[in-house]
């Protein structure tokens, strides 16, 4: 298990703090469609939402689809690479494909982090391209990146391989084969952005598709050893949102915490490259406020500034009889192991050597059973 106690800035006045974004193992990403948090939040439509989600998790009052992005694939474009790359319409990936290789998944890829997107009602046989049933290319960023698709190649193997029927998804998690980042779309009807039959509410369909599939993560052990869900929407409907997003982890605040940050899709794709400590920071991520609010800050605090400029850390609130990995970084995407300790109580101190004459110094536990 990895925990994040929190952050230290020499740069700061000493004895001030900042926060950085947990060392989150597995991630899972939910986009529903096209409702401002309004019509969700408090709906008698999204019970499973607002009865049973709500209060589990940490949430934002002021998250925002990026400024005057519209329609749906320039969000989850963004969502990707922290840009539309021009896009402003729903074209297939025929037309609205992209060389570049500067995105979400190729950082993944290249530092070694697994990652699948799971994709409800496509064959697995090749990569989607063209709409089917109640898939739409518009909701699966990943087919309009070349290196992903081969040049909208239906029968690329490495896209085959990485973009897969949701219906694998529940193997996945019983048997511990998902992938350490796992991006979900919902078909048009569970999304909630088409009114289908038996239901015929958009809202209501999307509420019980999440109240049947939601759980099935949270019971999973890679949501349960340190994972993180995230459920947001696509885009605000007739303005920029707000529009709702909620992080359910073991990691996170949770408890129904509402956070009143303004943030944007900017702020997830930044909150993921510093789980996995991958850069450079994405676009618009760079610019940013990542989501660290929603998460837990527990007990790593400055006791005191030696004499030869090192700093003397205390770790509070640790699991008795676990390993736990002190980390720095300057940066909060590139994290050195600076010191090992093994803590038999709850608590330990710790000095870092290495940490005179920095300009910025972060630290975060990692836990180890």
């Amino acid at each position: 298990m990895r925990l994040v106690l929190a952050g230290l800035t020499a740069m700061l006045a000493w004895g001030s703090f900042g926060a950085a974004v947990p060392a989150v193992q597995t991630v899972f990403v939910i986009v529903m469609e096209n409702h401002n948090w309004s019509e969700i939040k408090g709906s008698t439509n999204a019970p499973y939402v607002n009865g049973t989600l709500l209060s589990m998790a940490s949430s934002c009052a002021q998250y925002y689809n990026p400024p005057g992005l519209h329609p749906s694939e320039p969000n989850y474009l963004w969502m990707e690479a922290g840009t539309n790359f021009g896009i402003l319409n729903d074209l297939n990936p025929s037309v609205n494909h992209q060389s570049s290789t500067n995105h979400l998944v190729t950082l993944l890829q290249n530092a070694g982090v697994s990652w699948r997107a799971y994709q409800e009602d496509i064959s697995g046989a090749c990569v989607p391209l063209t709409a089917t049933n109640g898939y739409a290319p518009k909701h699966n960023p990943f087919v309009f990146f070349d290196d992903v698709t081969g040049t909208n190649n239906p029968n690329c193997a490495y896209g085959i391989a990485h973009i897969r029927p949701y219906s694998e998804l529940a193997y996945d998690l019983t048997n511990g084969t998902v992938a350490q980042y796992n991006f979900i779309t919902p078909t048009l009807c569970h999304d909630m952005h088409d009114t289908c039959a038996p239901l015929g509410n958009a809202i209501r369909q999307g509420d019980t598709w999440l109240a049947h599939e939601a759980p099935k993560i949270l019971a999973s052990p890679a949501y349960q050893n340190s994972g993180a869900l995230f459920i947001t929407w696509d885009e605000g409907e007739g303005s920029d949102g707000p529009i709702g997003m909620l992080l359910l982890s073991p990691l996170a605040k949770g408890g129904g915490y509402c956070s009143t940050n303004r943030y944007t899709h900017s702020s997830l794709l930044r909150t993921i490259q510093e789980i996995f400590g991958v850069a450079p920071l994405l676009g618009d991520a760079a610019n940013a406020t990542s989501l660290v609010d929603l998460f837990r800050c527990t007990g790593l605090n400055a006791m005191e500034k030696l004499s030869d400029g090192c700093f003397r850390l205390a770790a509070t609130g640790l699991v008795p009889g676990t390993t736990n990995v002190v980390e720095a970084s300057s940066d909060f995407v590139h994290w050195t192991a600076v010191g090992t300790n093994f803590t038999s109580g709850g608590s330990f101190t710790f000095v870092d050597f290495s940490s005179t004459n920095l300009a910025a110094r972060f630290y975060r536990v990692v836990q180890r059973p």
